[in-house]
């Protein structure tokens, strides 16, 4: 009894230790195992190649291959099954990054940096895709079409347009703005989250922030200093926002009436530039108004008024060579007579006659009696004060300009509509006959021209029994002009005649009686058109018929007040330079290619033109 009592508790003890080794020994083991199978994995994956690049010596690639599969088996119960799927290509991918990126970035000569080898990418075929396609982009520039003309829907306002483009001063307003449709797009339906009380509040305080600047700052220059941080807020709580399950039809709603905002006010901005490309066009620059009413007070201070000047004799010898020239524009007067005598072999034989109205009769008369053309006489006339027989007196002052008239038709082709601006005479050009009794022959001159040549050979020409030697625009037939003109009137295979540089038989005009039938046939087409304009078109053109002596296409070159794409070569060649249309040199919208041509004829040294910054 005694040796089973003493050893009762020895071996109750050494029950107790065994235990404790062997749960020890379970606990060095658990930790061992994992341990050696991480540093199994490990070195296989190193030995695969993804975080080196030395292959394994001793194995094929075969087997390397192998093996990286059996360790993506082992891996694949432990891991989840989204991840699996993209397990391998993400490895694969940032080792592939270097050599695929690395390598398209330095072709281009661009340094790689070093942390775009660990750039996410979702697979090595659209990584490589992607950069072929970065790569087309750059070597083939831009996209098709984006080197086109714009649509002249307006003119050529779009591509003038282009050549200004001025750096946008209101990039970030416009981005505050695109930050708040979006949160205002989120916010109905994250207030409707009871558990996202925070995240409406600060939505719709960021709301009430963005509206509060918004309202204050139309420019760049004019949001507060602090902006970007706000900015930053914004786009946390909408980057919030969006990670969380919205009611699509919400965001749908206001993301339509965003747009429909937008292309509503897009819509208003063409119209508005449309219209004052229109006003910009057909209204008198406030430098050249200036100019006009300073030279006409000037006149008047003058002793020009208390004594006329005596009228040279040179402005009735119909042995001089006369150019007759209508206009209410100083400077485009200046210009057109400066160019014609600075190419002219004798001045002495050149007498121009500036016909103007009542407006613009003493400040014209002030200019060229201050501003002297080497040899040149110059004679200013007011139409208004002339004794002139004319059924209709108005029509003196408000129909003495060439009128303009811009046609657009298809071309043989019928792909592709074509824009031209026709000049023709105006009511008083039909009255030379008698305003200039004494003369026989005259040059009639626009003042939108720029003279590059000697003139004098015109006056030798042998015009027949032709009345008007002017250049003809036969690639536009009046066939191709039907809906501008009353029908049945003309011949469809006549060409169309452009006033600018007009050789006139005054001779044969009184002749032939032409003002008479221009009167008769304007006031029988003006019953059977519809608008004024197209009597006037219809006349004009149909009064010449049979009467057009053509003048050499080198003589003119019209097209610089509308087209872009003249050629220089055309350009030094011709005789005459027409800037017809809508975008005069004198104007801030004039092409400005072409403005060089007419600029260096302009005395910039006149006192003032620097007092009404006159700077076309």
């Amino acid at each position: 009894m005694k040796g089973s009592g003493g050893g009762g508790p020895y071996q109750g003890k050494r029950r107790w230790r065994c235990l404790v080794i062997g749960v020890l020994f379970l606990v060095v083991l658990s930790m061992l195992v994992p341990l050696g199978f991480l540093l199994g994995l490990y070195k296989g994956f190193q030995s695969s190649g993804y975080l080196s690049d030395q292959p394994i010596k001793g194995a094929s690639s075969m087997e390397r291959s192998q093996h990286v599969h059996e360790l993506i088996n082992i891996l694949r119960p432990t891991l989840p099954k989204d991840f699996r799927g993209n397990f391998a290509n993400d490895l694969s991918s940032k080792t592939n990054v270097t050599t695929v990126a690395g390598d398209s970035e330095r072709k281009k000569g661009i340094e790689v940096p070093p942390h775009a080898t660990l750039r996410p990418v979702a697979s090595i075929d659209k990584l490589g895709a992607d950069s072929k396609k970065k790569s087309s982009e750059h070597t083939k520039g831009p996209p098709e079409g984006s080197e086109k003309l714009c649509e002249l829907k307006f003119g050529s306002y779009c591509l003038w347009r282009e050549k200004h483009r001025e750096d946008m001063k209101d990039a970030l307003v416009k981005k505050l703005k695109d930050q708040l449709f979006v949160a205002r797009a989120y916010y109905p339906s994250i207030a409707k989250l009871r558990q996202q009380n925070k995240l409406s509040h600060e939505l719709r305080q960021n709301i009430q922030e963005l509206e509060r600047v918004l309202s204050e700052s139309t420019t760049d220059a004019d949001l507060p200093p602090r902006i970007e941080k706000k900015l930053q807020k914004m786009e946390a709580a909408i980057t919030r926002a969006k990670s969380f399950p919205v009611e699509c039809n919400n965001v749908d709603k206001k993301l339509r009436q965003i747009f429909d905002m937008t292309e509503d006010e897009a819509n208003f901005h063409m119209k508005q530039s449309s219209f004052l490309y229109q006003l910009s066009v057909q209204t008198m620059p406030k430098s050249l108004h200036c100019l006009s009413m300073r030279l006409t007070l000037e006149y008047f201070k003058s002793p020009l008024h208390d004594a006329e000047l005596d009228v040279p004799e040179k402005f009735a010898d119909s042995n001089l060579q006369h150019y007759v020239l209508f206009s209410s524009n100083v400077l485009a007067s200046s210009v057109v007579i400066n160019s014609t005598v600075t190419h002219a072999r004798d001045s002495r034989n050149l007498v121009f006659h500036v016909l103007t109205d009542g407006q613009n009769y003493y400040g014209m008369k002030l200019w060229f009696f201050k501003n002297t053309y080497q040899e040149a006489a110059v004679q200013v006339l007011n139409i208004e004060g002339l004794n002139l027989k004319i059924h209709d007196k108005g029509a003196l002052s408000s129909m003495f300009l060439p009128v303009e008239f811009r046609v657009s038709f298809y071309g043989f082709d019928r792909a592709h509509s074509k824009t031209q601006y026709i000049s023709v005479f105006s009511h008083v050009h039909y009255l030379l006959p008698d305003i200039f009794p004494g003369l026989n022959r005259i040059i009639v001159l626009d003042d939108d021209i720029v003279v590059q040549k000697d003139l004098s050979e015109l006056w030798n020409l042998n015009m027949g029994k032709k009345v008007n030697g002017a250049v003809q625009l036969c690639p536009v037939p009046l066939s191709q002009l039907s809906s501008y003109l009353v029908k049945d009137r003309f011949e469809k295979d006549s060409c169309a005649w452009m006033s600018g540089l007009n050789v006139i038989d005054l001779a044969r005009w009184r002749e032939i009686k032409l003002t008479e039938t221009y009167w008769k046939l304007e006031q029988e087409v003006g019953k059977e058109a519809g608008s004024t304009a197209a009597a006037l078109l219809t006349a004009s053109l149909i009064t010449f018929h049979d009467l057009i002596y053509t003048l050499d296409s080198t003589w003119t070159l019209s097209g610089l007040g509308h087209d872009y794409g003249l050629d220089e070569k055309d350009i030094n060649s011709a005789a005459v330079l027409h800037y017809n249309g809508n975008m005069k040199p004198w104007f801030e919208l004039g092409i400005p290619e072409y403005k060089n041509y007419w600029k260096r004829f302009l005395n910039r040294e006149d006192q003032f033109l620097g007092e009404c910054k006159v700077n076309p």
